[in-house]
């Protein structure tokens, strides 16, 4: 396996394009194929998600995507169902194809309802543009972002000749359960829609699922695979599971380095829990806690506050047998080993580590073999900024 260039346009068959007028934005993706899709857990659920949940229910199969940025279209009754249908039949129309056979997503602000003629209007420009260079692909990628601060593309090809390539965008309001999160996967794999949906199901557990910026569940949240079959290749599926493992990790680590306000990219890695279950408990309580995250931006190693949040998380443990360490990457300082406390008291490697771009917070239970790795990212003065200037 290796990385490629080109996010979702490295993959054979896919053509994209798209559009940012200052906060709104569209974005249209061609690529026909078997798909499947996770969807947020939030029991407020945007029309967009609803409508591109039922017609991967019905067919499972999609011969386009339409995205639009700065509006979710949630929480908009009726009317918002109609809006989400009438973005599907215009793609179809531009594309040629049924509008059963068209995903649609938003991302935005909550409880208005959508410009569709803002949509219409635009989409000749963006239909006419589509392209499968790479610049069709980070034209796609900056449509839908909304506070985000960098695009989010990934691609691999397989030694088998199989390509995977993928875009996402997402900044705020990130916890997924499937997290405002949306992404887009393709490969050319010749796959079904049910391999596709385990796999992706699998890949989105260890990736999307274990990323928390905030610790809000956004209402809009989507995720989907989609096969073109351009390769003509069936790829074995272990192999393929390992390249889109890849991209949605990769993903996941860009959206939560992306964070609203964000300074750093946290890591926690969690080794010895008794079960999966439990590993992936502590990792995400530690990477969610505001105590956490807040001492990571101030480059403050306050240990204390990730055992205290590892004690709380719902996991079995044993504070005799916790070993707790700080890393850069390169250079790590033990602060905990088997529950007894290091002197740190005039360690300079610890101060460099604090201050890095990127902190990894390393967690052995000691209690069995089970482990889980989850990402965020440090809570500045700047998120709350632009969370409370959001809407004015």
């Amino acid at each position: 396996m290796r990385a490629i260039e080109g996010g979702i346009c490295a993959v054979r068959g896919v053509h994209a394009s798209g559009l940012k007028d200052d906060y709104m934005g569209l974005a249209l993706i061609e690529g026909a194929g078997p798909c499947a899709g996770v969807f947020t857990r939030n029991k407020i659920v945007a029309a967009p998600v609803v409508f591109t949940r039922d017609n991967l229910e019905n067919h499972k199969y999609i011969a386009g995507t339409i995205i639009n940025s700065g509006n979710a279209n949630a929480f908009t009754g009726e009317q918002g169902m109609a809006d989400a249908r009438e973005m599907a039949k215009a793609a179809a129309s531009k594309l040629g194809v049924q509008d059963s056979h068209i995903a649609v997503a938003s991302t935005g602000v909550i409880g208005r309802f959508l410009d569709v003629g803002w949509i219409k209007d635009h989409l000749d420009e963006v239909y006419g543009a589509l392209s499968a260079d790479p610049q069709g692909c980070r034209n796609a990628t900056k449509a839908i972002m909304t506070t985000d601060l960098m695009e989010k593309e990934v691609a691999v090809e397989l030694e088998c000749g199989v390509r995977i390539g993928g875009i996402a965008k997402g900044s705020g309001m990130i916890e997924p359960n499937m997290g405002t999160m949306l992404a887009f996967i393709y490969t050319d794999a010749i796959l079904s829609a049910d391999t596709l949906k385990k796999c992706l199901v699998k890949a989105n557990d260890s990736s999307f699922n274990m990323m928390v910026v905030d610790g809000d569940t956004s209402t809009n949240d989507m995720a989907l695979l989609t096969a073109t079959g351009a390769s003509s290749i069936a790829p074995d599926v272990a192999n393929f599971q390992r390249g889109l493992d890849y991209v949605l990790v990769e993903l996941a680590k860009k959206i939560a380095r992306d964070g609203e306000g964000a300074t750093k990219l946290i890591e926690v890695q969690v080794n010895g829990a008794s079960d999966l279950a439990d590993a992936r408990k502590v990792a995400k309580t530690i990477v969610r806690s505001p105590l956490v995250k807040s001492a990571i931006y101030g480059h403050d190693p306050n240990w204390g506050r990730v055992v205290a949040a590892a004690g709380y998380s719902g996991a079995s443990l044993d504070q005799d047998k916790i070993s707790l360490k700080f890393s850069d990457g390169k250079n790590a300082v033990t602060l905990v080993d088997h529950g007894h406390v290091a002197d740190i008291s005039a360690n300079k490697q610890l101060k460099s580590i604090m201050e890095s771009d990127t902190v990894i917070i390393s967690v052995d239970l000691s209690l069995g073999e089970a482990s889980a790795v989850a990402w965020g990212c440090d809570l500045t003065y700047d998120y709350v900024r632009i969370n409370a200037e959001y809407t004015t």
